[in-house]
């Protein structure tokens, strides 16, 4: 039933591009994803294009863009190793998920590495660094990818709260210590402002697909004021960087982010928006409201996990009706296909984007 999907539809960035500055329409179904978990990947690779997954770095670098390109995506995101990055807390639980990872590592909601002065002069900024290596392995394979690209992602907002400081950590230092906060916000800004800057004028790499989860259901994590001041000034330096490169930036940002998507559209200058949860708004309606931006993705990662497949066909498709035609679109998950969604249903996905371009072209 999903054989047919593979290696049937190439890849075009620029046209991508040009449907997400709305400088084109098509009937093409463009698709879009930050990430796809590895187990996903594996899956699929194995029982459909019955090839061994080799769980080996340089292998599973080249076996990600060749399973993107299989499927006719028009970029594979990049996210860099960062070499001599201290060790962080880490909560571990068994992995429940269908295609089950054995273990799943949680955020850290009490208090992170940096609580102090003291801590933050204890780690080595200078030595922070992306390792080339992977770089070089996936701009040469993505180069012989017709016109695939790479999309470069990183993130600073979810690093410093879920990693630096903690959820606990950073809300009780916007009170107590700000100049802290600030201090850890601009020192791994400017490391990460490094690390796009060092990859970005390559000709494989079509951009920046920033990733910064700052909502939750009903509002942001902080108080939109503390992001207009910690972090938005660096997403707009990165959005600045891609622009004087000619290339987009993107941004993924979880939760409900209202609140400060003026700022993300007009100060910070964000080319497309990516992670919808219909709970919050569904990627038609935020379409609707704001349509000098792309929208990307969509389905809810909830309903690709739970629904049977003619409901998500069917779900998908009424997707596809309110927002292909508009523009300013590609189709893919709200967020990521986690190893908790059913291959098939992943597939399913892909495969009513592919039977929507055939009956609209």
């Amino acid at each position: 039933m999903y054989d047919e999907l593979f290696y049937q539809m190439k890849p075009n960035f620029d046209e991508f591009i040009d449907i997400i500055k709305g400088k084109k329409k098509t009937s093409r179904v463009h698709l879009v994803e930050l990430g796809v978990d590895e187990e996903i990947m594996s899956y699929v690779w194995e029982n459909y294009l019955n090839k061994k997954w080799v769980d080996e770095p340089v292998e599973k670098i080249k076996n990600k863009i060749e399973f993107f390109y299989s499927l006719g995506y028009d970029f594979v995101t990049f996210w860099p190793t960062v070499k001599n990055i201290p060790k962080f807390k880490k909560r571990i639980t068994d992995d429940t998920a269908m295609v089950s990872r054995g273990k799943r590592e949680w955020v850290e909601e009490g208090i992170g590495i940096i609580n102090s002065w003291e801590d933050f002069k204890e780690i080595d900024w200078d030595k922070l660094d992306i390792e080339m290596k992977e770089f070089e392995v996936a701009s040469e394979y993505v180069s012989f990818k017709d016109s695939m690209k790479l999309m470069l992602c990183t993130t600073l907002f979810e690093m410093v709260l879920e990693r630096w400081m903690g959820y606990e950590g950073l809300f009780i230092s916007l009170v107590r210590q700000p100049d802290l906060v600030k201090a850890v916000f601009d020192t791994w800004g400017e490391k990460i402002y490094e690390f796009y800057e060092k990859l970005i004028d390559s000709e494989v790499v079509g951009g920046i697909f920033h990733a910064d989860d700052m909502g939750y259901r009903s509002a942001t994590m902080i108080n939109p004021n503390d992001l207009r001041k910690y972090v938005l000034p660096w997403l707009k330096r990165y959005a600045d960087l891609a622009h004087s490169r000619g290339k987009v930036f993107f941004l993924h940002s979880c939760g409900n982010n209202l609140a400060i998507m003026d700022d993300l559209i007009n100060y910070v200058g964000i080319d497309a928006y990516h992670s919808f949860q219909d709970s919050i708004i569904p990627i038609w309606e935020f379409q609707r409201r704001y349509p000098t931006i792309g929208v990307l993705g969509g389905v809810d990662v909830d309903k690709l996990a739970r629904y049977p497949e003619k409901d998500l066909e069917n779900y998908i498709t009424d997707i596809l009706e309110k927002c292909m035609f508009t523009g300013r679109f590609a189709l893919g998950s709200g967020n990521t296909v986690t190893n908790y969604v059913p291959p098939e249903n992943y597939l399913k996905m892909i495969k009513t984007a592919s039977d929507f371009h055939n009956k609209n072209r």
